[in-house]
């Protein structure tokens, strides 16, 4: 099983930018959909981004559209979220998630999740 390390979370301003990268060890990484998801404080997880396996496609919700863009690099095993024009309303912990068989916006269809990385945009 797919073993997933986040890193890049910190706190940043209203308007600036922050990149996110997951490290993923184990089998290939390649066979992977990869997912990003968050969780503030109270609140259900969300999804945040999807790309499938060769990173030719992404999706978003309504609510990072234009601002996050994933992507993925197979010779690293890493995939990344590029975060810009961030909003207060973005504070969260963000997952990093691994599955097989296909993009899915359910955080319960993901089976690998790293330990997740803390972001605070502050106002």
């Amino acid at each position: 099983q797919a073993q997933l390390v986040e890193s890049g979370g910190g706190w940043v301003q209203a308007g600036g930018s922050l990149r996110l990268s997951c490290a993923v060890s184990g089998p290939t990484f390649s066979n992977y959909y990869m997912a990003w998801f968050r969780q503030a404080p109270g609140k259900d997880r969300e999804f945040v981004a999807a790309i499938n396996r060769s990173g030719g496609s992404t999706y978003y919700p309504k609510s990072v559209k234009g601002r996050f863009t994933i992507s993925r690099d197979n010779a690293k095993n890493t995939v990344y979220l590029q975060m810009n024009s961030l909003k207060p309303e973005d504070t969260a912990v963000y997952y990093c998630a691994a599955k097989a068989g296909g993009v899915s916006d359910i955080s319960e269809r993901y089976g690998c999740w790293g330990q997740g990385t803390q972001v605070t945009v502050s106002s």
